[in-house]
């Protein structure tokens, strides 16, 4: 039961505006203003006024609302209800982070035994399609590493961790010598790495905003740049001495051969569960994340 065009009118409803509504919704203005349009011509009669880049709904888009509210209340009943039979169904989950996985690998078996007859799917993703997936509702949850909660309202995201993110070097370089445990300050980067290699993460994730930040505070201008979405990878990478990388506290393995370090001041990441609105769980899904929230305690 795609429902997905009502979510629309119901985000313009909100916020007033298309702009501010297209990028909650992670859709272009154009698409959402022929939507509307094409809406109102089936319907004969305008849903908004149209007021200096304001939108209020019309008597029309009242009724409009109200029941676009219950026929996203009736399919959230009828899922859960369907669900709710035998126990059985379907979840689907995406991650952008490798503690994630980890997580869900720990989580599954426990949770296939209390449920063998319901159905997990995994995606594995980056922040921006994943924060997409979760506004259209084409996913139940995300379990995301994020710098802010926002495009999510506060109801929607439960903070599972603030994660520390360290600097990480290969065990023997130089400035082991000179500093061998103590938290890195930001003028240190540019004059004892300023000749370094650089691995990055991708634009948009959170590894890759705050190493932006730290480019930016710091004035370094790394030698060169390698970019790479697999955390795996830079860490291997790290450690053959190709280059040097900020990564996150849960990823910080391999200590034999990568030196990770704080930076100050201290650098962190929000871990978080991140729910689909108008999400009516069922049995199964409020164990799921139950069980994903208290993990970490």
């Amino acid at each position: 039961m795609d429902t997905r065009y009502l979510t629309y009118i119901l985000t313009i409803a909100k916020k007033e505006n298309m702009t501010k509504a297209a990028e909650e919704l992670f859709v272009s203005q154009s698409t959402l203003s022929q939507y509307l349009s094409k809406l109102e011509s089936e319907l004969g009669t305008p849903l908004f006024y149209r007021s200096k880049g304001r939108l209020t709904l019309t008597p029309a888009g009242s009724l409009y609302i109200e029941a676009a509210k219950k026929v996203l209340s009736i399919k959230n009943v009828l899922y859960q209800n369907i669900q709710n039979i035998d126990n059985r169904g379907h979840i689907t989950v995406g991650v952008t982070s490798q503690f994630g996985l980890d997580m869900l690998t720990d989580i599954i078996p426990a949770f296939k035994s209390q449920y063998p007859d319901i159905i997990i799917e995994i995606s594995e993703t980056n922040l921006p399609s994943l924060t997409k997936m979760i506004l259209e509702e084409s996913i139940d949850c995300g379990i995301m590493a994020m710098n802010e909660i926002s495009p999510f309202s506060s109801d929607q995201v439960s903070i599972l961790k603030k994660e520390e993110v360290l600097f990480s070097i290969p065990i023997n370089h130089p400035y082991r010598k000179i500093n061998p445990d103590r938290p890195i300050g930001i003028r240190e980067f540019a004059k004892n790495f300023g000749e370094e290699n650089i691995l990055l993460s991708k634009k948009g994730s959170t590894l890759r905003h705050l190493t932006d930040m730290i480019l930016e505070d710091a004035g370094w201008i790394p030698s060169t740049v390698c970019e790479t979405n697999s955390i795996s990878t830079t860490r291997s990478m790290v450690a053959m001495g190709i280059g040097v990388t900020f990564i996150s506290e849960s990823c910080s393995t391999d200590r034999e051969h990568v030196a990770y370090y704080s930076v100050e001041p201290k650098l962190t990441r929000l871990n978080v569960l991140v729910t689909r609105k108008n999400w009516v769980q069922s049995q199964a899904c409020e164990y799921l994340c139950n069980t994903i929230k208290n993990y970490f305690h």
